[in-house]
């Protein structure tokens, strides 16, 4: 079931890369600022390795949910759920949630989410993490920007996609 609620925010490489060793891939400032102006506010959905890999946590103006296997996990400034359902509930009343991974958080939500903020860099990377295959015939492009970053030396896309209706 699709739940129009839950976004899914990730920056990904042509290859379907997002991460290696517990850290992104490449620094893009202008993602991360991109990354802080539509999350703030909002509930963030992630799994422990992901907010373990922040540099600072929980990130000012925005509930952070983390979702572990590990009983006695306790994250201060974080709520902890064990499972996709309970982070669903904790959220359900909100009109926007952010998924910011990692790998086996966004591949469990991918089917569920209604709305994906993707950041394409377009060129592979090494990885030992990846985003699942987007099938680009089941969103609808919303919204693109175009970018190229001086400093990494390659080009990037800010896609805004929605999922298309099912006709089930």
């Amino acid at each position: 079931m699709i739940h129009n609620n839950i976004s899914i925010i990730v920056a990904i490489a042509e290859n379907f890369a997002i991460g290696k060793n517990n850290d992104l891939l490449f620094h893009l400032p202008t993602d991360l600022k991109r990354f802080k102006s539509i999350t703030t506010g909002h509930s963030l959905i992630m799994g422990r390795n992901t907010l373990l890999s922040l540099p600072k946590w929980p990130l000012p103006n925005r509930r952070h949910i983390v979702i572990t296997d590990k009983k006695d996990d306790v994250f201060p400034g974080c709520e902890v759920v064990f499972s996709i359902d309970e982070a669903i509930e904790k959220v359900k009343d909100e009109k926007e949630a952010f998924v910011i991974g990692g790998g086996m958080i966004y591949k469990q939500f991918y089917p569920l989410a209604g709305k994906l903020y993707l950041t394409l860099v377009h060129k592979p990377f090494e990885a030992d993490v990846f985003f699942p295959k987007i099938d680009f015939e089941e969103w609808e492009e919303k919204e693109r920007e175009d970018l190229f970053d001086e400093k990494n030396g390659f080009e990037y896309s800010n896609i805004n996609l929605e999922r298309k209706p099912t006709n089930t």
